[in-house]
């Protein structure tokens, strides 16, 4: 099926990897059950249910609101699922659709709640207070203006958000520091363009994208079209830099790489209902004219950014170096509530071009890079640690570990990657 057919249909589908992602407020139907076993309400179960739910409104030590009750019995329903089905109140909900549009009030980091409550650091936006403050990939925040989290509060990361001017203080537990520590920061309005670029050298581009935006493809066509421009004409090569990319918008990933793609299967996604199930193909023109590509990756890059990276690799397109990445390969589709509230559920997994599932192994790249010895963070860094998360093909215990790459090493790596590329592109031309 090809894009242009499909993209009504996967603007339900998130490559979310946190609750500060990407959301389209339209309800994702659900359909009928595969099995009638499947369709069968347990009675036994509900009826267990309501009796602890009397027994609790009865005799605690203490009156319990019935909504308050109800709204914790349905988070207890999403909790145990995986890391990345979660309840979102209403004022939650709207803030998780405005950070689509790329502008939101708040400190600029992308997160992951784990069991306990504590925030897991995905990655810091570009140029945020979060950024600019040093806060890391892999970093867990443990409380929020001396706050300790709950582990059945749901999205926890709620109090990050603000009004810009205000200060909050965060409590971060690093590997390679013997305590916590705080950080103070000073909210703002998060603009985040998602798309930046530049030429390394004449003839060879660089283009960063930071996050899956809805506008993100057409700002990296644009960006791209003014490097060709400055090049005089044509790129010799591309670095796309999807470092500590924690994912987004899944049509915006399909997009870039339907510009650079001629043909070809881009990602398939599968899941229990006929809704999950969907193909996306490339549609003919490759904007850089089959130019060489190398796309930049470390253990921060995660959901969209590996569909990304999977097409281009698996259809012969791109070069990848750096890191394994995170290994987020399930889709999240938003179902809005009648009460404002939303449902963020897991509902497929993600499949590359050669059939390959990312999740809990992430893309291991054709040329490995590694960080810095000085450095501090964490290296078990990927989905396979998460605490319930979904098993991947093949998965094995400390399958899908990646580093954290910072700094402009990684992008001098990739530059002489792409070098190679260009010399073996032109040798045969040369032989003739």
């Amino acid at each position: 099926m090809s894009l242009r057919r499909l993209l009504p249909l996967a603007l339900v589908l998130l490559a979310a990897s946190a609750p500060a992602q990407e959301a389209e407020p339209d309800v994702a139907p659900i359909e009928a059950p595969d099995s009638e076993a499947d369709s069968k309400v347990p009675l036994g179960e509900i009826r267990r249910y309501v009796a602890v739910y009397n027994a609790v409104k009865q005799a605690y030590v203490e009156p319990i609101d019935d909504r308050k009750l109800m709204h914790s019995a349905i988070r207890g329903l999403l909790f145990d699922l995986d890391p990345h089905s979660v309840y979102l109140d209403r004022d939650d909900a709207a803030s998780f659709e405005e950070q689509s549009r790329g502008a939101y009030d708040g400190v600029g980091v992308e997160l992951l709640r784990q069991p306990d409550g504590s925030l897991r650091v995905i990655a810091p936006i570009d140029d945020t207070p979060a950024a600019r403050a040093g806060i890391r990939s892999g970093d867990v925040i443990t409380a929020i203006d001396g706050k300790p989290f709950k582990p059945d509060e749901g999205d926890s990361s709620g109090p990050l958000r603000g009004p810009p001017g205000s200060k909050v203080v965060l409590t971060i537990v690093r590997e390679g520091r013997d305590k916590p520590f705080d950080v103070t920061l000073t909210r703002e309005t998060i603009r985040v363009a998602s798309v930046r670029s530049r030429m390394l050298e004449p003839g060879y581009g660089y283009v960063r994208v930071s996050a899956f935006q809805a506008d993100t493809a057409a700002d990296f066509a644009a960006q791209v079209d003014r490097l060709e421009a400055q090049a005089g004409g044509r790129l010799r090569g591309l670095v796309i830099d999807l470092r500590s990319n924690p994912g987004g918008l899944l049509t915006a990933a399909v997009q870039i790489a339907d510009d650079l793609l001629e043909s070809g299967r881009i990602v398939s996604t599968r899941g229990r209902i006929a809704i999950s199930d969907a193909e996306f193909s490339a549609t003919p023109g490759d904007r850089l004219a089959g130019a060489p590509v190398v796309v930049l990756v470390d253990a921060g890059s995660a959901s969209a950014s590996e569909v990304l990276a999977g097409a281009l690799r698996d259809n012969g397109r791109a070069r990848i170096v750096g890191s394994r990445t995170f290994g987020k390969g399930s889709v999240q589709t938003v179902l809005p509530l009648d009460n404002g509230d939303s449902v963020k559920l897991t509902t497929a997994r993600y499949y590359t071009p050669s059939g390959k599932s990312i999740q809990a192994l992430g893309i291991t790249p054709d040329v490995v890079l590694h960080a810095e010895k000085s450095d501090e963070r964490i290296r078990n860094y990927s989905e396979a640690s998460l605490p319930g998360h979904l098993r991947g093909d093949g998965e094995t215990e400390g399958s899908g570990a990646g580093e954290v790459l910072d700094g402009d090493a990684p992008i001098a790596a990739a530059l002489g990657e792409l070098k190679k590329q260009v010399a073996a592109a032109a040798a045969p031309a040369k032989r003739g």
